[in-house]
């Protein structure tokens, strides 16, 4: 047979969604042998067209499915196995044949089920997803955290919050292999009765309650953050529908991208860049920021708008998110995913040469981004050596970005933001929740690029605001206390640098100091110092700045999937322009103030679970490696000790009084210093250390270490009954006379009296 001309092979794969590889189009069109090779080279070429996309060893449209989507059972084949369609499908063909891969704990799942679905791409040749059940649609089982206890008839669940005194009976099929003192994770069966145990059934071992994989959850539970939605929280958002293009500007022509950490689950930003055509602005740019509409799905004073205003945000831990919004919206609807038309308010901004403002204008827009990138792939694209998914954007997308970011630094160089480097850490765990390694997390100009992006869309939507007069939330970050200041005047004196006093501060008096560190012994001390100096930012209806970012108004408007505060500000936006009946009420703005503490008050306690828990995860870690020495840097000083972080993990350990050699140790609150009475050796925050791990508490996180020397030279300790280097008596003998001395001391008071 005569080659297929390129109309017959997209009309054929238009026709067969599901038999879409080379060699089902080869022996559809009765290709053979070398032929073949001129199959591959046609395909290729309507994939470089754009006509195809090609995944794996597949090609079909480039319309694909959100990683979590609805779905509904089409029931099993003759060998048993579960499939499924997805109820949301925008492609030109038939909607992709999805097969359902049920766990042991999965309830059973029949035909004209609808379940919310996570979902994998695969090659297979007969359907071309896989997906694990998330949900049944409908349903929302109750779920508890606790500890096995076997019994006679299965298994009790004792719940490790301690607000839920009642116990969990489970049945003994219904205990997935659970053994005594495992913590597990279980799910109600059953009505919610009255009387008796409420039933449950194990859906998660998660083994040693002290163990890595149970880190996370502990700490929720601790912290009080809401892990499980309520069922008409969730029954509203299994009700929503994507949202149709009405009124909306139409931008899915545009070529918009995500850009996200490699393992982001849900994408509240997409962006694009070109060059400005306007003659009077040479060298300029346009800029798109598209931030998903989650004002359409989340409106006010409903069950879903009371659930994540009690969040207040998204909680993020090393293995697990706890959403501020139900997976059918964070996961879904509201995720700007590849290839799926979403609902977006958009901004276009222009700027100048040198990255200077010029004009916005915001809009309500519908986008259908073109790809779902990670930092590390845009970088590596940028520096010459694209990906596959990355090549065909270089022209159009990721190169106009890096062009209006150079011109963005300009300006940020200009103002003069607080320019502090410190590493951010990342841990990875295997499958089993066991620590492989902590790292410190590449900072590619990718990041940076984004984050100007981010700062640049805040500014207009508060700059917009105000302008328009409507009440909002602003980010409010205030300068540093004089008492805060004049510690770090101290740190930076000790180092042998200078923190002039006598003047208004600014920002760009800090980066001098901060400049002046860089690359010398003392660097990382005086950016923790800087950071320690500075205010906690929080929300407030009030416009006080935002010293930080050297920015005279400031709102966070680009992550509404996951912080409650840019969910006011979306509606903010909705209501001074008009856009619909779904944006600030009467009554939403009288409780602003109120909103704004307790959001304030909810973004401190995820902060607080999250460090716990990666504290508890290096203690973990560091636990396999008692008695190893480990260098670090002096980061505080205590009554009690001292505190080190550790170079290699970024670890704080203590170092006990006790542990710093045997001589007392005086004090200096004012200094920060710890000074030995008999030496007058002085230990202050920044000096370097070899310590050797002595202790390390997965359940506290606690870790405990001896220091072996101090800027290089040894710490000398005595054996039990010896004298130290310093010459003092031991430790125990001197504890024993000032005992004897007291002693007297009362007795010759009594005799006195």
């Amino acid at each position: 047979m005569p080659m297929p001309s390129k109309e017959e092979v997209l009309e054929w794969i238009s026709e067969n969604p599901t038999l879409t590889s080379k060699r089902d189009i080869a022996k559809a069109f009765g290709i053979k042998g070398a032929a073949r090779i001129d199959l591959k080279r046609l395909l290729k070429e309507l994939e470089a067209e754009g006509h195809l996309q090609r995944r794996r060893k597949t090609y079909r449209d480039p319309d694909t499915l959100p990683p979590v989507s609805v779905l509904q059972i089409t029931g099993p084949n003759e060998d048993g196995d579960l499939f499924a369609r997805p109820l949301e499908w925008h492609g030109d063909g038939d909607a992709p044949l999805i097969l359902v891969l049920p766990r042991g704990s999965d309830p059973a799942l029949g035909q004209g089920d609808r379940i919310l679905g996570r979902l994998t791409e695969v090659s297979e040749e007969s359907f071309q997803y896989e997906a694990r059940l998330i949900r049944r649609i409908g349903t929302n089982p109750r779920r508890v955290l606790g500890v096995f206890r076997k019994t006679a008839e299965g298994g009790r669940i004792v719940p490790i919050d301690k607000g839920d005194g009642k116990e969990w009976s489970v049945a003994s099929d219904q205990a997935a292999g659970a053994k005594e003192g495992e913590l597990v994770e279980a799910e109600q069966v059953g009505p919610r009765g009255r009387l008796g145990l409420p039933r449950a059934r194990v859906v998660s071992r998660l083994g040693d309650p002290s163990a890595p994989k149970s880190v996370s959850l502990i700490a929720i539970h601790q912290h009080g953050i809401p892990d499980t939605f309520p069922d008409d929280v969730v029954a509203e958002a299994d009700k929503a529908k994507p949202a149709p293009l009405g009124k909306r500007d139409d931008l899915r022509d545009m070529p918009f991208v995500t850009i996200d950490p490699a393992d982001a689950r849900d994408h509240d930003d997409a962006c694009w860049a070109h060059a400005d055509d306007d003659p009077k602005n040479v060298g300029g740019h346009v800029l798109w920021v598209a931030i998903a509409d989650v004002a359409q799905y989340v409106t006010p004073d409903t069950a879903l708008d009371r659930e994540a205003r009690k969040r207040g945000n998204s909680s993020y831990f090393p293995d697990r998110v706890v959403p501020m919004l139900p997976d059918r919206l964070s996961g879904d609807l509201c995720s700007l995913h590849e290839g799926v038309p979403r609902a977006v308010i958009a901004l276009c901004i222009q700027i100048d040469a040198h990255g200077k403002k010029i004009s916005h204008r915001f809009c309500r827009a519908m986008i259908r981004s073109v790809a779902s990138l990670h930092y590390g792939e845009v970088q590596q694209a940028q520096d010459g050596h694209p990906n596959e998914r990355c090549a065909s954007l270089m022209e159009s997308v990721i190169t106009p970005l890096y062009a209006a970011y150079a011109a963005l630094t300009k300006a940020r160089e200009a103002r003069q933001p607080l320019a502090l480097d410190l590493p951010e850490r990342k841990i990875e765990l295997s499958d089993k929740g066991d620590v492989l390694s902590v790292n410190f997390r590449d900072r590619f100009d990718a990041h940076k690029l984004i984050e100007e992006l981010m700062v640049l869309a805040n500014v207009c939507a508060a700059e917009t605001l105000i302008a328009k007069a409507s009440p909002l939330l602003f980010r409010v970050h205030e300068e540093p206390s004089p008492e805060k200041l004049n510690s770090l005047r101290d740190t930076a004196q000790a180092a042998g640098l200078t923190l002039a006093k006598g003047q208004v501060l600014q920002t760009r008096h800090l980066n001098q100091l901060l400049d002046a560190a860089a690359g010398t012994e003392q660097a990382e001390l005086i950016n923790l110092s800087t950071l320690r100096s500075m205010t906690q930012a929080y929300y407030t209806p009030q416009n006080f700045g935002h010293f930080g970012l050297a920015l005279r108004a400031y709102a966070h408007f680009t992550s509404p999937i996951r912080r409650y505060a840019d969910l006011i500000v979306h509606r903010a936006l909705i209501s001074s322009h008009g856009w619909g009946d779904d944006g600030l009420t009467p009554e939403t703005i009288e409780r602003l103030e109120n909103t704004a503490t307790h959001i304030s008050d909810t973004e401190r306690r995820s902060m607080l679970a999250e460090r716990d828990t990666t504290d508890r995860y290096l203690a973990a870690y560091m636990s396999e490696r008692i008695g190893n020495e480990f260098t670090g840097r002096i980061s505080g000083i205590a009554r009690f000790g001292v505190f080190v972080k550790l170079d290699e993990t970024g670890a704080d350990g203590l170092i006990p009084m006790r542990e710093l050699g045997r001589e007392y140790f005086h004090f200096d609150a004012e200094t920060n210093t710890l000074t030995g009475s008999d030496t007058g050796i002085v230990i202050g925050l920044g000096q370097r250390v070899t310590t050797r791990l002595t202790e390390a508490a997965p359940v506290t996180g606690g870790i405990a270490l001896e220091l072996i020397s101090l800027d290089g030279e040894l710490v000398k300790r005595a054996g039990r009954g010896g004298k130290n280097r310093r010459g003092g008596p031991p430790r125990r003998k001197a504890a024993k006379a000032k005992h004897k001395a007291a002693k007297t001391k009362r007795k010759v008071t009594r005799q006195r009296k």
